[in-house]
């Protein structure tokens, strides 16, 4: 009695998790799409979401068909948006991604439910690569979307047709690791401001953050400073930067401050160190005090902004 019992636990259990992530998506499908060939720009933009379903129900994955989610999902890409849409045309899958409780946890990278959310970008990914023909193409994430970039990264960049079409990666908000890039020479850093062919990256913190779900303690990420575009450590100041902008849902700027902070890549976590900021005055409820994952973006918007525009004309220039 109690094995059959279990079982019908095991199965319930199954179903259970199956509603929750939903069937594959058809990316022939543009409902499937938060975004698909939007403007008319002279490049490409393959944008990966980050993560917005918070997993209340204790659901694993994102379902597709829950609306309010879906809306939370396209908010989060609006935010992102702006820096990428100039002479861009632009495309961000919907996909099953991870729910927030398993970053928490910090085993976001592991078991089924990654598998998931990676199978769908890269089935998202490969649907678009086909279709938009030879041209040149910007890979961009946050969070969630950094990591599953990078693993794309990883598995396809071999191929010499991908990479002979490729710009940029912004992978911003996840750890990338020596080990990464071990044994993969088509996996660079950027070390300047117009390189090409390479990996953006960094997380925002306080100096005195030694530990976080996105860059454990004792863990050394990979990145580059957005406040004058160098790897080395020493400190940018705030003049350097253009402009942070903080976004709404429908991806307008609701607010802009220049000179916002000086930064200063940390020589032991590799982090960003974020300057002139008060932790007190960022609290969120989903990281402690003085980490700034949440503004990854909105902190730098304008460098990256003027960054992507500049890593396109550099390709235009070299490749045309």
């Amino acid at each position: 009695m109690f094995k059959k019992r279990f079982v019908l636990v095991l199965i319930a259990l199954a179903i259970h998790l199956s509603l929750s992530a939903g069937l594959s998506p058809d990316y022939s499908d543009l409902a499937n799409w938060a975004y698909y060939a939007d403007g008319e720009g002279k490049v490409d933009v393959f944008f990966i979401a980050p993560t917005v379903d918070m997993g209340r129900d204790g659901n694993l994955n994102m379902s597709l068909g829950d609306e309010k989610t879906r809306a939370n999902f396209l908010g989060a890409v609006n935010m992102e948006k702006g820096i990428y849409d100039d002479e861009a045309t632009f495309y961000a899958p919907y996909y099953r991604q991870l729910t927030f409780p398993l970053y928490e946890k910090r085993i976001a990278g592991e078991g089924e439910s990654y598998k998931i959310a990676y199978s769908d970008v890269r089935s998202s990914f490969l649907k678009f690569l086909s279709e938009s023909e030879d041209r040149p193409f910007v890979l961009a994430g946050f969070s969630q979307g950094a990591q599953i970039g990078l693993d794309l990264m990883k598995e396809l960049f071999a191929d010499e047709n991908i990479r002979k079409r490729f710009v940029a990666a912004y992978l911003i908000g996840w750890r990338i690791l020596e080990e990464d890039l071990e044994g993969r020479p088509y996996l660079k850093m950027a070390e300047g401001d117009d390189d090409l062919g390479v990996i953006i990256s960094f997380e925002a913190e306080d100096p005195d953050v030694i530990d976080s779900i996105i860059v454990p303690g004792g863990v050394k990420t990979l990145g580059i400073n957005p406040l004058g575009w160098t790897r080395d450590c020493s400190v940018a100041s705030r003049n350097l930067n253009n402009g942070a902008c903080f976004t709404n849902y429908d991806g307008e700027i609701i607010r802009e401050i220049d000179d916002f902070s000086g930064a200063y890549l940390d020589p032991e976590r590799g982090t960003l160190k974020v300057l002139d900021v008060d932790p007190k005055d960022w609290s969120n409820s989903l990281f402690p005090d003085g980490v700034y994952h949440l503004y990854d973006y909105q902190f730098f918007y304008r460098n990256l902004e003027k960054n992507v525009q500049e890593r396109i004309e550099r390709w235009f220039d070299e490749m045309i």
